[in-house]
């Protein structure tokens, strides 16, 4: 199943985030999940359980939702959340399958109260979400969420019932899972509208980020494995606060340097998402990470700590597990190198969507009838797309124009490179529907100032994301509403 897993987090966060494959484990079994480990959330401090937001104007008596509470009468609330809540049997499911991850993953198990404490924060973070996103109206339609389950099937080489079947074997109502993957996708909507939408770097940043690339002459050239501890501050946080937190982080440090084990220490003491996985941020690009992280561990060795570090979020330990070229795994994003060619694709296709009225088998066979056409020059392609495609590139005949790598999904791209100029594709499926593609012309070019621009634009955005993200979640959750009420003591 884990491949299943794998797949489940590309497919919900796409290339923007480095994501925590227990948290979506942990979600499966029943709590919804934060599938989100590049997004550190810096809580206010969970030490007195009694405590509340300052920034909370709700009464204490606020009602949560009736129609749960009637439902829940026999199951005792932990935690309310807004107008939400948090219960035992909730909390208890979670905990369970947590600490299971956890053992397989040979990340060390903080003391008792300290894990309880870690968790009920990770889910306090997920209701927050989920009610912003319903506050701003977002959806996830039965059409979607569908489409989402058959493509993560599909790429196991399942068919849906295969895969249904294979999820309960492990232990997972199927429908219980449904809703675990329609929360994930909405979890992400939710921050692409509140956090990707705000980060707009400016002129001055993209002249200074290629004229740094220039000076290199390696963009995007290596990638790291680092692992960190972030001991939060709380929003508006006094000298006083700031003061404790920094204490606490340096003598995070001194236990580190006296040997204690990094991975249990995140576990325990880490204000990120990512604490329970031992602080694990797996590898990325060196363009993926913030400066900031990349500063602290360039003079590192592998397995070595950094000092603590201070960004706007918090204080970070970070430590370098490991060292690689990009090309190691996929050759580098090449964001903003300006001298180097590239190969753009003059492409065109058909696009079938589905729909309630469309399946999938009706769309590929509707397809693989044009294509016959085409390969028997009964019709041209420009006729069958003005005629058939559903794209808005159907009045110039399918024409999609030029295009770059990186420029269409994944699965078309790597239909579109493995054809020959003139040859046309099997019916491809993508998350807009299935294709036909003909590839027209290619020609190799050097990557031009406007798309320099782009690319360094790009990769400043995923620079800016982590600390974006978490000064995000800190104030959603600082500005919630929450009661701990006697069973989360």
């Amino acid at each position: 199943m884990h491949r299943i897993y794998d797949f489940l987090l590309d497919e919900l966060m796409g290339k923007t985030l480095n994501l925590r494959l227990s948290l979506v484990l942990a979600a499966l079994c029943g709590a919804i999940g934060l599938a989100q480990g590049a997004l550190a959330q810096t809580a206010a401090p969970t030490a007195a359980p009694a405590a509340t937001s300052p920034a909370a104007t709700v009464p204490a008596d606020t009602p949560v939702k009736k129609a749960r509470v009637k439902s829940e009468l026999a199951d005792s609330i932990v935690v309310v959340v807004n107008d939400d809540v948090i219960t035992k049997s909730d909390l208890e499911q979670r905990l369970a399958f947590v600490e299971k991850n956890m053992k397989a993953q040979n990340v060390p198990l903080p003391p008792p109260e300290e894990f309880r404490k870690q968790v009920i924060e990770r889910m306090i973070i997920e209701r927050c979400q989920l009610q912003t996103a319903k506050e701003d109206g977002l959806r996830v339609d039965d059409l979607t969420l569908d489409r989402a389950l058959a493509r993560i099937a599909e790429n196991n080489k399942m068919s849906l019932q295969q895969f249904r079947d294979q999820v309960e074997r492990e232990g997972t109502p199927y429908g219980r899972f449904r809703e675990t993957i329609r929360d994930e996708i909405l979890m992400q909507r939710v921050r692409e509208r509140e956090v990707e939408s705000r980060i707009n770097p400016s002129e001055s940043e993209v002249d200074n980020y290629i004229a740094a690339q220039n000076g290199t002459g390696a963009a995007a050239s290596y990638e790291l494995d680092l692992a960190h501890i972030l001991v939060g501050i709380p929003e508006n946080a006094s000298a006083e606060q700031i003061a404790a937190r920094r204490t606490k982080a340096e003598d995070l440090l001194r236990q580190l340097k006296a040997g204690a084990d990094f991975t249990k220490i995140a576990a325990t003491y880490s204000d990120a998402s990512d604490a329970l996985q031992g602080g694990d941020l797996g590898w990325r690009n060196q363009d993926r990470l913030p400066q900031l992280f990349l500063d602290a561990v360039g003079n590192l060795k592998d397995g070595e700590v950094s000092s603590v570090v201070k960004s706007a979020n918090g204080f970070h330990i970070v430590k370098l597990v490991g060292k690689r070229t990009a090309s190691a795994l996929r050759g580098g994003s090449g964001a903003a190198a300006p001298a180097q060619g590239v190969v753009q694709t003059h492409a065109r296709h058909i696009l079938i969507k589905v729909n309630q009225v469309v399946t999938d088998v009706e769309a590929k066979r509707k397809l693989a009838d044009l294509r016959e056409r085409l390969v028997n020059k009964s019709a041209t392609f420009e006729e069958l797309a003005k005629l058939y495609s559903n794209d808005l590139s159907a009045s110039k005949g399918g024409d999609i124009g030029w295009v770059y790598p990186g420029d269409t999904a994944p699965e078309f791209e790597k239909a579109m490179d493995a054809l020959q100029v003139g040859e046309i594709s099997e019916p491809v499926q993508t998350q807009y529907g299935f294709h036909l593609i003909q590839v027209v012309e290619r020609k190799t070019d050097d990557v031009s100032k406007e798309r320099q621009r782009l690319l360094a634009r790009a990769a400043i955005r995923e620079r800016k994301m982590e600390e974006a993200t978490q000064d995000w979640m800190r104030s959603l959750r600082d500005r919630a509403y929450v009661e701990f009420r006697d069973d989360s003591k």
